[in-house]
Order: structure tokens, then sequence, then C-alpha cells
């Protein structure tokens, strides 16, 4: 073989390996912006039953206008909802006019997390870093 061929085998190797670098790059961040949404999608879920404790009448299993004790219901009840593939959730800091909800990634290596603090007629959701 030719000293140009070579040098076209070694281009071309060159090539494919910084390729693949990039996709394995690419493919790790579109992972890690899949895993926020799904905790930033299932937290408003969380605060939608919040919501939805917060009015129901305490003589219906709710909260009666308050979300003091919502942590309780949300441990006792609603265990399909603390976790998911790509993190957990807890409710904290009730008061009676809000709660928040913190939800933590799975993996250890994403450093951030996502607060959703709900009131009576909103909610706001923030992505924090750890």
């Amino acid at each position: 073989m030719g000293q140009q061929q070579l040098l076209l085998i070694v281009l071309g190797v060159i090539l494919v390996g910084v390729a693949v670098v990039l996709g394995i790059q690419y493919f790790s961040v579109g992972a890690e912006e899949g895993a926020k949404d799904e905790l930033v999608a299932h937290s408003i879920i969380v605060g939608a039953n919040a919501q939805q404790w917060f009015k129901k009448p305490v003589a219906m299993g709710g909260g009666g206008n308050t979300y003091v004790g919502f942590t309780t219901h949300f441990n006792t009840n609603l265990q399909k909802l603390q976790s998911s593939t790509n993190g957990t959730y807890a409710p904290s800091g009730e008061t009676t006019t809000q709660v928040t909800i913190t939800s933590t990634p799975t993996l250890a290596e994403y450093d951030w997390t996502v607060v959703t603090t709900v009131f009576v007629d909103s909610m706001v959701t923030v992505v924090t870093p750890n």
C-alpha cells in the first residue's frame, strides 16, 4: 500500500472515532434532559394531587382547605407516585396554603433537583443545581 492510502485510512479511522464520541456525548445530554423533563412532569402530577387533596373536604378524606397533613396522605395513600424510573418525589414544608415537592434524580451523576411549590391555585416548578 502506498503512503497516501495509509494516510486516508488513518484519517477515516480518526473521523469515525470522533463521530462515535460525539454521538455518545449527545445521547448522554439527551438522556439527562429526558430525565429532567420526566421529573418536572411527575412533580406537576404530584402537585395536582396535592391541590385535589387540599380542596376535598375532610369528611371525604381530603385536607379541608389546608395542605397540613398532605405528606402523611402522600406516604400512606399515594405509593405509586413516590418514585419513577428517573427519580423519587417527596413533599415537605406543608403550611395551610402551600406545600413543596422535591424531586431527586435516581442517577447520582445528575447534580440538580426539581422543586415544585404548590399553592392553592397555582404551582411553580424550578430546576435547581445542587
